[in-house]
């Protein structure tokens, strides 16, 4: 895995690479460099690959922390945070991931290509562990072999669409395989509800009305709700909260905040109600919660 890394690293580093968001020259294909600690997910509409290449990612998400090393891939959910704290930079000072972005269409169509029966042992989590983890190590091989094949005297459009497909394939048999299925299924029912949700996103910290959120999409209450709901797996106001409360976590955890300030920045009010909403979430109060993960984090 390590030289198939390198392999990459040394890819994305042959171009000029400016701070954030760096075509590549392949369709779908993003690179990112930074050399800030905080920094920037990718804003995309459809759901997208996330590859370390060199340093280290933790990315806050409201089912928790998530650390991601070289080589490691987080894959994008409705519920992407919008941005990630590098943990590590490389040797070079500098943090650097690629993207590789997928159609709703172009997942569905390999879906049921599947067999029947890895279809279903995906969605019930039975895949084998072993065989979920080459699949992991399988996905940087399949990435890696985008660049490969671009570098060919005649690059090859349809090779480059059937080892998407392959990369598909290896995410789907791998350790986020179910994850990512549901997340698709999900989408492909709701695509007008990912303006709404993003804009939750950007504006969680403002208060607004699901009635506001409905009209704007010419849709009646209830019937945006549900939308919202089965695309999101909880309502407007609900994810709202849920984002707050990772941020507070985020605050306090990295920037020192203390319960009051992080509490006030994330929009709320009242301090009873905030770490009512907290230790029902995260399951323990703000302050035990955070000394809990610096305890876990320092193992």
């Amino acid at each position: 895995m390590k030289e198939i890394s390198r392999y990459l690293q040394n890819e994305i580093r042959a171009r000029s690479l400016k701070e954030g968001e760096n075509e590549t020259g392949i369709p779908s294909v993003m690179a990112y460099r930074f050399t800030t600690e905080k920094i920037r997910m990718p804003r995309m509409e459809t759901p997208y690959l996330y590859l370390v290449l060199d340093g280290a990612l933790r990315l806050y998400t409201p089912s928790g922390i998530l650390d991601y090393m070289e080589g490691q891939y987080s894959i994008s959910k409705i519920d992407t945070p919008l941005s990630g704290t590098v943990l590590t930079f490389s040797e070079k000072q500098d943090f650097l991931a690629i993207s590789v972005a997928f159609t709703v269409n172009d997942v569905i169509t390999t879906v049921l290509d599947l067999d029947s029966d890895l279809t279903d042992k995906i969605m019930r989590d039975e895949p084998d562990s072993q065989m979920a983890y080459a699949a992991d190590h399988a996905v940087l091989a399949s990435v890696s072999r985008l660049f490969s094949e671009m570098n060919r005297t005649v690059p090859s459009e349809f090779l480059r669409k059937n080892i998407m497909r392959e990369v598909l394939y290896y995410i789907l048999c791998g350790s986020c395989g179910k994850q990512f299925l549901q997340s698709i299924v999900n989408i492909g029912q709701a695509d007008e509800i990912y303006e709404a949700n993003s804009w939750i996103k950007e504006n969680f910290r403002d208060s607004f009305t699901v009635e506001s959120l409905a009209e704007q999409r010419n849709m009646s209450v209830s019937l945006f709700h549900q939308k919202f709901k089965s695309a999101v797996g909880m309502g407007p106001l609900q994810c709202q909260k849920r984002l707050r409360l990772t941020e507070a976590r985020r605050l306090m955890l990295d920037d020192k905040r203390n319960v009051t300030e992080a509490s006030l920045e994330v929009g709320y009010e009242s301090l009873s109600q905030f770490i009512r909403d907290y230790k029902k979430m995260f399951g323990s109060a703000p302050k035990e919660d955070i000394k809990n993960i610096r305890r876990r984090l320092k193992k």
